[in-house]
């Protein structure tokens, strides 16, 4: 079977992708059923006449699903790294009546002791760990945050749309009369 990105581009290809595309079929479709790229459906369709081109609704729709999907996957992840950061909050701030148990080695071996104090080195791995989740979390939710980016747009919009009136009413009955 020939490569099918190798193939030259023939009069059946373009007969065959305004055949599929005028029953309605994707270009994903057109190109599993030729066997070829979907970019090659693509560029076929292009040079078309009149162009072909195909109904992007669906692949809207799917994008839009992807990435609500992401920014709840954001969310939960989120959720995750403020809960470990608290728990490693929580175990370096233990009532010191229960005491704080570390593992510490001995010369037999590991073994568990508490203390009424957290050990320098602990503290310092905890508080570093704690500040990781944060760091990422903080991260995370900066990605779902538009800080205004939207409202500036879309008064940018309206503001075009205003000048565009105004000199267009300005410029309204004046022709090429001396």
């Amino acid at each position: 079977m020939p490569n099918q990105y190798n193939r030259p581009v023939t009069n059946e290809d373009r007969e065959a992708v305004r055949r599929l595309a005028a029953e309605g079929k994707g270009r994903n479709e057109i190109a599993r059923e030729l066997q070829r790229s979907p970019r090659t459906i693509s560029q076929i369709a292009e040079k078309l006449d009149p162009p072909v081109t195909f109904d992007r609704t669906m692949t809207a729709v799917a994008t839009q699903a992807r990435v609500m999907d992401a920014k709840a996957r954001r969310a939960a992840l989120v959720l995750r790294a403020y809960t470990r950061a608290e728990k490693i909050y929580d175990r370096l701030e233990a009532d010191e009546t229960s005491g704080y148990k570390f593992t510490a080695t001995t010369v037999n071996g590991i073994e568990t002791r508490t203390l009424d104090h957290v050990p320098g080195p602990e503290e310092r791995s905890l508080a570093t760990a704690a500040g990781q989740y944060l760091a990422q979390a903080a991260k995370l939710e900066a990605l779902d945050t538009n800080n205004g980016v939207d409202e500036a747009k879309s008064m940018l919009g309206q503001l075009a749309a205003g000048l565009t009136a105004a000199y267009n009413a300005m410029n309204e009955g004046a022709g090429d009369a001396p």
